[in-house]
């Protein structure tokens, strides 16, 4: 079963319609839940994978009525407490109390620095090349996290059981479904896998359109 934040492609949501680039913030509280996202990102108690997945396990009734930032917020929240950096008291407005943290706040002045250097998550790995450009691939079914039952995975539900081919090697990386979930980095190769949109779909708007999506090798299977 799948989460209901995986709704790609899901028939009925209306179309994607790109909003100008100016248009960073709608409301003023946006760009301070980034700041305060990216700050307690600085402590160093998750990653990506793992804030990723916590907008994910948000409660189906709270994801659909919040909005983007909303559910970043509630996400934040829930992981600060899980970790324990504060306590649902203090969030509910209690006394907040001294941190052993406090050290590993990253000063204003060095904030530009770091979001320069970007976060890579290319890394070495023995797990063996499969795949080489060109290949046919299927990709896995049933859906989900080989790892974790109920865990995050990179795979769409759209693309799950769907034959494409591998346009691209990106060499090794993080695999999310393990690094969510504390499980160390478990690099593997990466691939960018193209896909028909008219073997995704059943009434694509444009039937000759591909859809490449980037993919681990456990989530692929050879196509003979």
């Amino acid at each position: 079963m799948t989460r209901v934040h995986d709704m790609g492609g899901r028939f009925g949501d209306g179309p994607v319609i790109p909003e100008p680039e100016e248009d960073v913030f709608h409301e003023d509280w946006h760009g301070r839940a980034l700041a305060v996202t990216l700050g307690v990102g600085f402590l160093g108690q998750w990653n990506i994978d793992t804030s990723r997945h916590a907008r994910e396990r948000l409660s189906p009734q709270d994801y659909t009525a919040f909005s983007y930032y909303e559910k970043w917020m509630a996400g934040l929240a829930d992981l600060m407490v899980e970790k324990g950096i504060v306590t649902r008291e203090e969030l509910a407005g209690g006394d907040i109390l001294a941190s052993d943290l406090a050290s590993r706040m990253a000063p204003a002045a060095k904030v530009p620095e770091i979001l320069a250097s970007g976060g890579p998550a290319d890394r070495p790995s023995d797990v063996t090349q499969t795949f080489q450009v060109g290949d046919a691939v299927r990709t896995s079914r049933p859906l989900g996290n080989q790892l974790i039952a109920g865990g995050h995975t990179r795979l769409p539900a759209y693309a799950s059981g769907v034959v494409g081919r591998v346009v691209r090697f990106h060499g090794t990386h993080v695999l999310p479904d393990a690094s969510a979930h504390g499980l160390g980095d478990r690099a593997e190769p990466l691939y960018a896998v193209a896909f028909p949109a008219s073997d995704l779909w059943a009434q694509p708007e444009h039937p000759r359109d591909e859809v490449i999506l980037d993919l681990w090798q456990s989530y692929l299977d050879p196509v003979e």
